[in-house]
């Protein structure tokens, strides 16, 4: 894939002390601003990783806590939304970036691919907050001088104590000139919000397993598989700071809802969910979501979902996401 058509998996703003990096490998959890910074969250409750260090061999241990509830990666019948583990996953991988590669804050972090496969018993939620585990380790490392270009991570994920996940996240670095050339014209941020389109109207929340309209990234069109994507830059936790394009968590998001709604009426719990990031989705014009079953059903009704999204005819995301029923 030409590295001209990634999707970031963050904004490219300047954080305050954006070339502070931590003496050493040392770990801190006393200081959540940074590891917010670290992960590219502004809001504290938005932050779910509390610490980091090194593990066995070549890899690192980043831990975390999952709320017991959340605004919008709700529990859904007694299980922890799947979602939040690619959102952990996102937040310790750019967190590694700059701690284990030295990355600069204001150099924005390129998604590629990301995907898990996990064991739907572990997400069981307690009444507490669960304890969450990541074990990382970094491949295909390219570098150009002592600037890193990209990397493949791998993690094994425990959640309270138990495994939960297998994940992988591919991406690439910029510096703040690359983005520039990069985005164009879009790199300006106040350019790019100001061409947003209105959010057009959401399909009924309960196709998509939502409670609110708010939360809903999909619009009605005249064909059951296909919806327009509703980019709200005002939503709290998908635009928890200013971007440029239409963020990653919020197309992973999208291609989940689609999937979900091609089962209507069926609980399905998203087990196994793979996306490619081809180019951004842009802010001034509306962008497509599809979704088609290749296969029948199998075994214990398991079902598997191809979702698209894309834009001016190209496609800006592909996604493969097999899901269960949930008892």
């Amino acid at each position: 894939m030409a590295s001209a058509t990634l999707m970031p998996s963050s904004s490219r703003e300047q954080h305050p002390r954006a070339r502070w990096l931590p003496e050493g490998n040392r770990p801190s959890t006393t200081h959540p601003p940074v590891l917010g910074a670290y992960g590219h969250r502004t809001t504290g409750s938005e932050v779910f990783l509390t610490n980091w260090r090194r593990g066995p061999g070549d890899s690192w241990v980043v831990s975390a806590q999952w709320p017991r509830a959340h605004g919008f990666y709700e529990p859904v019948g007694g299980l922890h939304d799947p979602l939040l583990l690619i959102e952990t996953v996102r937040q310790a991988g750019i967190l590694l970036s700059h701690v284990a590669h030295r990355v600069p804050l204001d150099h924005p972090i390129v998604w590629q691919h990301v995907r898990y496969d996990l064991a739907p018993q572990a997400l069981r939620a307690a009444g507490e907050p669960a304890e969450v585990e990541l074990q990382i380790t970094v491949h295909d490392v390219v570098r150009r001088g002592k600037r890193l270009i990209s990397a493949r991570q791998e993690f094994r994920v425990r959640c309270d104590g138990a495994h939960l996940a297998h994940a992988r996240l591919i991406y690439s670095c910029y510096s703040p000139a690359g983005y520039r050339r990069l985005r164009g014209r879009y790199s300006d941020l106040a350019f790019a919000t100001s061409r947003r389109l209105p959010v057009p109207e959401p399909v009924a929340p309960e196709l998509v397993d939502r409670d609110r309209d708010r939360d809903v990234l999909l619009s009605p069109t005249d064909l059951p598989d296909r919806w327009q994507l509703r980019v709200d830059t005002s939503h709290p936790v998908l635009f928890d700071h200013p971007v440029d394009h239409a963020p990653g968590m919020l197309m992973v998001e999208a291609t989940r809802q689609a999937a979900r709604a091609t089962t209507p009426g069926v609980p399905m719990l998203p087990v196994s969910l793979e996306c490619s990031f081809e180019r951004y989705a842009e802010l001034d014009a509306p962008s497509w979501v599809r979704a088609r079953m290749p296969d029948p059903a199998t075994g214990g009704g398991a079902r598997r979902v191809e979702v698209g999204v894309e834009q001016h005819g190209r496609p800006v995301v592909a996604a493969r996401i097999t899901s269960v029923p949930v008892s």
